[in-house]
């Protein structure tokens, strides 16, 4: 999974960055770098499985974070994205740092605290940057059809018809995340790799005592906020327990009363709200995660291993996580009949262990 992390200038990005990451990148004013961060996924099943067939390797899944470099780094007339937009158009996801801090050294850009200002505007960035995709589609679809071949024309009018319908939708303020659109509509805009499709995480960047942060407090009306994940943090006092080792971090947070780590409660969020969950495999070489959509199709799940595995599904053999680490092993579980084979169809849940039998 790979993470954009964007938001207005002076709300706490690099720090949220650096919290979650354990990375080090400087945080004081204006910057011109690009910093990118890999974070393992704690999953204590793989532990479990590890101990139970020692393979040579463990692998976590992952999430890659990107902290761009904000507005105040970028010309102006090239938006939010400037050129990082291929970044943002390849993200799985977007979190969105809101300002929710008081901090007299650190002003804010717009000169008063409000979050849900904040966020209604990087939302509105966000649209008017694919809107002036569909404005510049529009135009050159309408000229195209003027040159092309009588043949060629219906196909390009079917065209011109969805990105239309996309652009009055988003005059109405309605993402294309939560437009009602046709499988054959969805093919047609795939390409365009509009930023209002991506999930969004909005991260309250808190203080350290003050209450708790969420989108049903901000004044925003339902329209604006639906689909929208959100955690709420300190990201200073968890970039400074995030460089410290971790015995020395668990116990600063029994004392402050804290929670999970900010990493932790991120990626939580995440998963949820890109709608992830984590089959299993297992064997001798290695015992790893793979992140999938929900209910994904066993074939197609074979296919994040291996595109041949896709190819030359034959069937699954799948086995919870829970029941088989109350068996203890694979030929237990057959005997036990919590061994189960599965068809391509079949939709993969969440701590599935897996073994996909397969002609390659």
């Amino acid at each position: 999974m790979e993470v954009v992390i964007i938001g207005l200038p002076q709300s706490g990005k690099t720090t949220v960055f650096n919290a979650l990451t354990r990375g080090h990148a400087d945080t004081g004013g204006a910057g011109g770098e690009m910093h990118v961060g890999v974070v393992k996924v704690a999953d204590p099943r793989l532990d479990v499985l590890a101990r139970m067939y020692q393979p040579k390797k463990t692998v976590y899944a992952e999430i890659k974070y990107w902290d761009i470099p904000g507005p105040e780094s970028l010309a102006k007339s090239q938006g939010i994205g400037g050129k990082y937009r291929n970044v943002l158009q390849g993200a799985d996801a977007f979190l969105l740092v809101v300002r929710a801090f008081t901090n007299a050294a650190v002003p804010h850009p717009l000169d008063s605290l409000d979050p849900g200002r904040d966020l209604a505007n990087m939302l509105g960035e966000l649209a008017f940057a694919d809107l002036e995709v569909l404005e510049r589609a529009v135009q050159k679809l309408e000229d195209g059809i003027k040159k092309s071949k009588v043949a060629e024309r219906p196909a390009m009018a079917a065209h011109l018809e969805t990105v239309k319908k996309v652009r009055a939708s988003f005059e109405e303020g309605v993402p294309l995340r939560r437009q009602q659109l046709a499988g054959s509509e969805l093919s047609i805009l795939a390409n365009y790799q509009f930023l209002t499709d991506k999930p969004v995480i909005v991260a309250f960047n808190a203080d350290e005592s003050g209450p708790e942060i969420s989108l049903d407090r901000l004044g925003l009306s339902e329209k604006e906020t639906a689909g929208l994940g959100q955690v709420s943090l300190c990201a200073r006092l968890e970039e400074d327990l995030a460089a410290m080792p971790g015995d020395e971090a668990e116990e600063f947070r029994r004392e402050l009363g804290l929670g999970d780590p900010a990493v932790d409660r991120v990626i939580g969020v995440s998963f949820q709200t890109l709608g992830l969950i984590s089959f299993l495999t297992i064997g001798d070489d290695e015992v790893r995660a793979w992140s999938v959509p929900a209910g994904m199709p066993a074939q197609s799940a074979a296919g994040t291993i291996h595109t041949d595995f896709q190819r030359g599904f034959i069937r699954a053999e799948v086995i919870p996580f829970d029941d088989l680490a109350r068996c203890g092993s694979i030929a237990q579980g057959r005997k036990e009949g919590v061994l189960r084979s599965e068809g391509k169809t079949y939709g993969v849940k969440d701590g599935d262990v897996i073994n996909f039998l397969v002609n390659v």
